[in-house]
């Protein structure tokens, strides 16, 4: 599974203490650590750390490419704050994210297309995260045409059903993970799927046993992707243990180690 490592971002304290004072390390800590753990990108997000963001993100993009060119999620949603991100990537870059209104299709779809970028997909609209998942996949649809009319490939397309935390929201864990199966037949070949596996625990009591369970569930559905803390060794173990039952990674003994090394 591609593995987005969600640590770098202003909402975590350590992170928004380190952009207000431009510690490079804790950043370039994180960025490293996370990489090691088995994340194949990272996310970045500057939170509400910064008065100005677009000064913040442009700081954080450049602390992480001194050390690493990883892809980069560039996770925002104002638009000045995106193209600043996507500028100075120096690897593979990702939008995170486009919703299905017309107004962020036709914003950040362009872009896309400009810097190459691949662009995570929110099942939402104007009327908010539908309850059901027929709803879900007809958004999907529609983004999923959107980026087609402008070239956006299909690899580089990844539908995020939009997990809410399981404390206030639990029938929509369920018709997350239809949402899953349904958009794997809205196209061949078909988008890619992903999930920001960690709000599906928010709040809740143990929530790594909750994360550990439900990432589970969605490789079983087919997910492809996820945003998500790679550093929780027990969650990577389960991720990987549940592709492999899947016949998404060859059985050794020891498959762990081999899936960290690959």
């Amino acid at each position: 599974m591609f593995v987005i490592g969600e640590r770098i971002n202003g909402m975590f304290k350590d992170v928004a203490d380190a952009i207000k004072s431009q510690d490079k390390k804790t950043i370039q800590d994180l960025a490293a650590k996370q990489l090691s753990s088995g994340a194949d990108a990272l996310d970045v997000n500057v939170g509400t750390a910064s008065e100005n963001p677009v000064a913040a993100m442009e700081w954080l993009v450049k602390t992480i490419a001194e050390v690493t060119p990883a892809p980069l999620a560039i996770d925002t949603t104002k638009f000045a704050v995106m193209e600043t991100g996507l500028k100075l990537c120096k690897g593979k870059s990702i939008i995170n994210s486009v919703h299905g209104t017309k107004e962020k299709m036709d914003n950040l779809l362009p872009l896309a297309k400009q810097y190459s970028s691949s662009v995570i997909c929110l099942t939402m609209n104007e009327k908010g995260i539908p309850q059901d998942a027929a709803s879900r996949t007809e958004i999907a649809a529609t983004i999923l045409t959107a980026c087609q009319e402008i070239g956006i490939d299909a690899s580089d397309i990844y539908i995020d059903a939009v997990i809410l935390p399981v404390n206030v929201a639990q029938d929509h864990a369920v018709e997350v993970l239809e949402t899953i199966r349904q958009t794997k037949l809205l196209s061949s070949p078909p988008p890619k799927t992903i999930l920001g596996l960690s709000n599906v625990s928010q709040k809740a009591l143990n929530r790594p046993l909750v994360n550990r369970t439900y990432v589970a569930m969605a490789v079983a559905n087919g997910l492809d992707a996820a945003i998500m803390d790679p550093m929780d060794t027990q969650l990577m173990e389960t991720m990987i243990t549940a592709e492999l039952l899947m016949k998404k990674q060859i059985y050794c003994d020891n498959y762990i180690k081999a899936y960290r090394q690959k």
